[in-house]
């Protein structure tokens, strides 16, 4: 079989793209240090221990495996953190993705596909966003992903690899089978922390910021279901494999939901209230976020079918009702 590496292959989005990958007749190679993966993801093929800022490490694993393309999925991703401590995030997410594009070039490498975000364009106050709006990121975490994305055009324009970017919105759902999905510790992520308010597993959820020009005054994002989102992946490699050249996708419904319409939703899914307070605005974070996404059904044929709020909330709760990784 084509073997494909998986960076970040242990954690949420990586793991559920490795299981994409093997149903679709690929050998997913999974690379993660594990400090926000988990062992027990990694059930789809090879797994390999390192962390990408070691340089000689990712080089001999790509080495070792020769893959036909690397899914680069590896990366701190929390805008809170990236304020507080923007070394961090570029000391990881971007000398990790250029340790990691030096592998591939060296070891002739031909595809890449990258994990990239939304928190490239910035604040455009009640704005579609596709592909084409000015990326003017507000926060570290944006800032760092951007400078891999434009690492990508100069690296191809040099060495001659395809890539395909992936620009997602907020991430959410975990795979209908329930044996794998969304795990943090500590858990950062809206629906996750909602469903635990509501089920007992926490005692509240912070709402941060009500004051924001929004419909509720909170915030307001476009969530898309991880099956969704690792199928485009897919999608984005078999494009690459047929010739076509590099590109960039954003990856959403074109539908914002409030942090409040979400809290509603788990309400409404789980039969219980959900206790939540208000705090106050976290630094970097946007008002609205949402996509403008027909450029991945107009070349990938991508749908997001999964994808409303009540179906990411169910199956996010299958997930979390028998919660947890071991190791």
């Amino acid at each position: 079989m084509t073997k494909v590496l998986v960076t970040g292959g242990a954690g949420y989005i990586g793991s559920h793209a490795c299981k994409a990958l093997a149903a679709a007749g690929y050998e997913p190679v999974a690379f993660d240090n594990l400090s926000t993966g988990w062992r027990d993801a990694v059930q789809f093929g090879p797994f390999e221990e390192g962390d990408l800022r070691d340089a000689e490490s990712i080089s001999e694993v790509v080495r070792k495996h020769s893959p036909a393309a690397i899914m680069h999925f590896a990366s701190l991703a929390e805008v809170g953190q990236s304020m507080e401590d923007p070394a961090l995030y570029w000391h990881t997410n971007v000398l990790g993705s250029l340790n990691l594009l030096q592998a591939a070039v060296d070891h002739g490498v031909p595809k890449f596909i990258f994990s990239s975000t939304c928190a490239t364009y910035g604040d455009h106050d009640r704005v579609l966003l596709d592909e084409n709006t000015p990326q003017r990121p507000i926060n570290a975490y944006g800032a760092s992903k951007l400078a891999v994305e434009q690492m990508l055009a100069n690296f191809s324009g040099r060495f001659g690899f395809s890539y395909t970017i992936f620009r997602y919105f907020n991430v959410a759902g975990a795979d209908a089978s329930g044996e794998i999905g969304e795990f943090h510790d500590p858990e950062t992520h809206l629906i996750p922390l909602a469903i635990d308010a509501a089920t007992g597993r926490r005692p509240t959820l912070t709402i941060f910021g009500r004051d924001y020009p929004t419909p509720d005054g909170t915030c307001v994002r476009d969530y898309v279901h991880v099956s969704d989102l690792v199928d485009a992946h897919v999608a984005g490699l078999e494009y690459l494999e047929a010739g076509n050249p590099s590109n960039v996708f954003n990856l959403g419904t074109g539908h914002g939901f409030s942090v409040q319409q979400v809290v509603d939703v788990v309400a409404n899914e789980t039969g219980n209230n959900t206790p939540a307070k208000d705090g106050p605005r976290r630094a970097g974070d946007c008002a609205a976020l949402v996509s403008g996404s027909a450029r991945a059904g107009e070349v990938l044929g991508w749908s997001p079918d999964r994808s409303t709020l009540p179906q990411m909330v169910r199956d996010a709760m299958r997930w979390h009702a028998g919660k947890g990784y071991s190791g």
